[in-house]
């Protein structure tokens, strides 16, 4: 059974392998999803829920694909 390297390690390789173009859209990416993680959990302190989910998918016609996201807000009455 071939075991996979792990996450780190494979998305180094993986790094490595993309053009300067698509490594600065996934750093892009990941500091927004990480402000997104920031903006949810202060929702939720300020006292609703968030739920995250797929509205649609963009396809660039060329095979690569991106899920978009729309968020469902639940506020709990008291």
């Amino acid at each position: 059974m071939n075991a996979k390297p792990p996450v780190k390690e494979r998305t180094e390789e993986m790094g490595s392998s993309m053009s300067a173009d698509e490594q600065a859209a996934i750093r892009m990416v990941a500091n927004d999803l990480h402000r997104l993680n920031q903006s949810v959990m202060k929702a939720v302190e300020a006292g609703v829920s968030v739920e995250l989910i797929r509205s649609a998918r963009h396809h660039a016609g060329n095979g690569n694909w991106g899920d978009l996201l729309t968020p469902i807000i639940v506020k709990q009455d008291r």
